[in-house]
């Protein structure tokens, strides 16, 4: 087993499990899906504590499932590892002969793996290539973006999926560096940003650069679209009594999960009858109203716990 896989703290575990455990009593061999695999945390702990389940683990980056494979050698054809892009999730499901599953995880974002492996080029605090990618078998890379992209289309990712006030200026930048020599290096890049931005708005909210390669790292990966498509499906593969288990660490996810939640959750009856029409009625509930935050003892031994929020819904009819 490699060291990553023993260090790696799973964020929000015992939530997690609190909140599937009901959904293993619904059948006889319950079926969990971890769309999100990583190092395989969530999933040990699952199949530890219900020995009747079996899960099937989804991870787009090969080296994550090569490592949480092998951390879970010992449960048997329990777990079943699948390369794929989560929002492949109804084809996964199916390609193991099941109609529905009894629970789904999300654990949305970068992996521990990819922001701990200096060489992927998720960070920006040490050199690398400009990469990015989750799975580096396919796709297109930070590099190729900032290099190839028009300047108002790389302005309106830095905007949107980075939240960067000084799209413009640092497109600028980029543009005007990339004229004399392609920008392949994380640091180049990190440095570019900083001397981008005005000194007096350096001096808060921690690296300079965090907005910009976050940008550039869902853009590469199509994180947003991927959401947006699997959480839909997954709520369809759902057995009555199942729920949906969806750990988000950033705003822009966080926002897209819950207008889907709330839009599965709310009865499409008439505002002006005075009755709820079984016909009209909302299919899901939602597990708790708001977003759940970690405790102040989880975020003592697990710092990157700090911007997660939880949310869960369940299916309550076919």
């Amino acid at each position: 087993m490699n060291d990553a896989s023993t260090q790696h703290i799973s964020v929000m575990l015992d939530r997690c499990i609190e909140l599937l455990s009901p959904t293993t009593l619904l059948s006889q061999s319950p079926v969990i899906v971890d769309c999100t695999l990583g190092l395989g945390g969530h999933t040990e702990a699952l199949l530890e504590k219900f020995p009747t389940l079996t899960v099937i683990g989804i991870d787009r980056d090969p080296i994550a499932l090569e490592r949480a494979s092998a951390r879970l050698a010992r449960f048997g054809d329990r777990f079943k590892a699948n390369h794929a892009i989560f929002d492949r999730i109804d084809e996964v499901v199916a390609s193991h002969g099941y109609k529905s599953v009894n629970g789904i995880l999300f654990d949305l974002g970068v992996s521990s793996i990819q922001l701990d492996e200096v060489d992927r080029g998720f960070s920006y605090s040490q050199d690398a290539p400009l990469d990015m990618r989750m799975d580096r078998t396919r796709g297109i890379t930070a590099s190729e973006i900032v290099n190839t992209y028009a300047p108002g289309a790389l302005v309106k990712i830095l905007r949107t999926y980075g939240e960067e006030k000084f799209a413009t200026r640092i497109v600028e930048n980029i543009v005007k560096a990339r004229a004399k020599a392609p920008l392949n290096s994380t640091q180049e890049l990190a440095t570019l940003v900083k001397e981008s931005i005005p000194a007096a708005t350096r001096r808060t909210g921690g690296n300079p650069a965090k907005r910009t390669f976050q940008a550039l790292r869902i853009e590469a990966n199509d994180e947003l679209g991927a959401i947006t498509r699997a959480i839909p499906v997954a709520l369809d593969l759902l057995m009555v009594g199942g729920r949906v288990v969806v750990l988000s660490f950033q705003s822009l996810e966080d926002r897209i999960v819950k207008e889907i939640f709330v839009e599965r959750s709310t009865s499409k009856t008439p505002r002006d009858l005075p009755v709820d029409l079984p016909e009209f009625a909302a299919k899901f509930a939602l597990v708790s109203k708001s977003g759940e935050t970690p405790s102040d003892q989880e975020l003592a031994n697990n710092p990157r716990s700090a911007s997660v929020r939880l949310r869960a819904i369940e299916r309550l009819a076919a």
